[in-house]
């Protein structure tokens, strides 16, 4: 029921008609629909809902459906699973359906467009849309939604596609079909239930690991499945080559925009489940590979939450320097790291310090990873139009004072984020390079012109993720000789004001070389940063060249990665190893 979070947010409910609805839906089995009908929620009002939510654009039904469409569909599978056949142009079939995030329907869906050999595209439509298109089947009138219609659950489970028991708000990608298209469907159940049920374990043990990823490959022997935990790639299952062909398929099934019969060039997508009560993303690549296709999913989990700035490992000088950067009124803030380096999480902190009562903070993302209230999220699509560049030319016209912008990977949307800075407005943003001194010139080589730079970036951030300790800080090891020389020679270009002063009681912690296990979860960022004045806005404007804003900021005490590793492992918070792979 995520999507009545959209309708308490446009104020078309409030908290207390949330709660009501709630409790009347369980009444009525389920039948959300209905109840939003009876309280009288205007229906163009949910249907816009239900799009932004799930993602999924929203369709009326002309006055006169086509019989031969009506055909395609069979009355029972729309009753069942509530989606009806709409219109066809340029042979894609466009169904409405109540309910876009039913992962059973859009399998029946998939297995209809199979067999009928017509693509589809899934749209949002209303109820009482969906009711005509019914009643056309027959000619009657008849309200379905308050038959007594065997209807597929808006939710399924995904304990128990596994095999197991559990509530029935927790997710699932398979289910079987209605009786309606039950004899045709049989012999297709019977060979997909295995990749359904072994996709749904692989999805729901990623999840409940902690898994931010999950890679699915041939390996030309078998079908190897590995999840990323805390950085590194372990195996979790390996499975008969056989499998693949079935495991793509339901995925690609899954995002309902990638084509199945496409197997020569890489497709991208994504699709949302529902666990535990909240709503999980996930973006899925293809990619073709020599022994048949890839698929890598990423997970993006919101219950994870959203970490307090004091919280995610910035020391005190680099949480003043942020703060600083935060409390101006216009300025650019760049972050910078490779992809999975936590980027995204610390810009998250870093708007979580900005006053949202008082101020209109816009984001523009892709995709949306977590809520932040009173903030104004907005994900870009780029596949109908609506990229970072033409999402920040409207958020322009929303009268913002902090923009978030998720990516800068154009000159067109550096241009647009700079004058935005220029223009009194504080924005926020991540760009790619690999430290923090190389925003500058990566900007330049975009084509931006080191006179806009100057004036408008006020911080720039680089960031790496290393893992951390949990319990006790490791073996402890004394500082001296090869570390000790490592060190000294790692600090040695850092002014003796700034440079770090270690006594004999001082100690680097790291993994036992005996392999005896110590607990490692989870990843601390590592971070360097420097701050613009007045004469680095000078070294920008003449000679924007790393090693000259190296030798500037570095003259000013900033500290890299790898020294910030280094305090971090001397306070036993991470291990010495990870030092060597920054």
């Amino acid at each position: 029921m995520g999507f009545l979070e959209k309708l308490v947010e446009k104020q078309i409910i409030n908290r207390y008609q949330l709660n009501d609805i709630l409790e009347k839906t369980k009444d009525m089995n389920g039948d959300i629909d209905r109840v939003l009908e009876l309280y009288k929620v205007p229906a163009d009002a949910v249907r816009a809902a239900k799009s932004s939510f799930f993602g999924v654009p929203e369709i009326s039904a002309p006055e006169v459906i086509q019989s031969d469409l009506l055909s395609i569909v069979p009355i029972d599978a729309a009753r069942n699973y509530r989606f009806v056949p709409i219109l066809q142009e340029n042979d894609i079939l466009k169904i409405g359906m109540l309910d876009p995030g039913n992962l059973e329907a859009r399998n029946a869906l998939q297995f209809i467009a199979s067999q009928t050999n017509i693509p589809f595209e899934a749209y949002v439509i209303s109820l009482a849309d969906f009711n005509r298109v019914v009643s056309l089947y027959n000619g009657s009138e008849n309200d379905l939604t308050t038959s007594s219609v065997n209807r597929g659950e808006e939710v399924s489970n995904l304990e128990t596609d596994a095999g197991t028991k559990q509530e029935s708000d927790n997710i699932s990608f398979a289910g079987s079909f209605d009786a309606a298209i039950k004899q045709t469907t049989d012999k297709k159940i019977v060979e997909d239930a295995p990749a359904t049920k072994m996709l749904a374990v692989v999805l729901k043990n990623a999840i409940e690991g902690g898994a931010s990823d999950v890679h699915i490959e041939p390996t030309g022997n078998d079908v190897r499945v590995r999840y990323r935990v805390d950085g590194v790639l372990h195996v979790s299952l390996r499975t008969n080559k056989n499998m693949l062909d079935s495991l793509i398929a339901r995925l690609k099934t899954m995002t309902n925009t990638m084509k199945l019969d496409e197997r020569r060039k890489p497709q991208d997508g994504r699709f949302m489940a529902l666990t535990g009560g909240r709503k999980i993303d996930f973006r899925l690549s293809i990619l073709p590979t020599f022994f048949g296709e890839k698929a890598v999913i990423r997970i993006l989990d919101p219950g994870r939450g959203i970490k307090k700035l004091d919280d995610i490992g910035m020391s005190t000088t680099q949480l003043q320097m942020v703060r600083n950067a935060l409390a101006l009124p216009y300025g650019l803030i760049l972050i910078t790291g490779p992809t999975g380096s936590g980027k995204t999480t610390t810009l998250y902190s870093m708007m979580n310090e900005i006053d949202r009562e008082r101020l209109n903070v816009v984001s523009l993302e892709d995709p949306v990873e977590y809520n932040i209230p009173g903030m104004n999220q907005s994900q870009v699509h780029p596949e109908i139009g609506y990229t970072f560049a033409n999402g920040l030319r409207s958020i322009l016209r929303q009268d913002p004072d902090v923009i978030m912008v998720g990516e800068i990977r154009d000159k067109e949307t550096a241009e647009l984020a700079i004058n935005a800075a220029l223009t009194g407005h504080l924005v926020m943003a991540t760009l790619h390079t690999n430290n923090s001194i190389g925003v500058v010139p990566r900007l330049v080589d975009m084509g931006v012109d080191p006179y806009l730079i100057a004036p408008t970036l006020v911080l720039s951030i680089a960031q790496r993720l290393s893992r951390m300790f949990v319990d006790g800080k490791g073996e402890e090891v004394a500082i001296d000789g090869a570390i000790g020389g490592l060190i000294d020679k790692q600090f040695a270009d850092l002014p003796d004001q700034f440079r770090p002063k270690f006594g004999p009681t001082d100690k680097i912690h790291d993994i036992p070389k005996s392999g005896s296990e110590v607990a490692l979860r989870g990843r601390m960022p590592v971070f360097e940063m420097f701050a613009v004045d007045k004469p680095l806005q000078m070294i920008i404007l003449k000679d924007p060249t790393e090693n000259a804003i190296y030798d500037y900021v570095r003259g000013q005490g900033m500290m890299t990665m790898r020294e910030d590793a280094i305090m971090k492992s001397i306070q036993g918070i991470v291990p010495w190893s990870e030092v060597n792979t920054l």
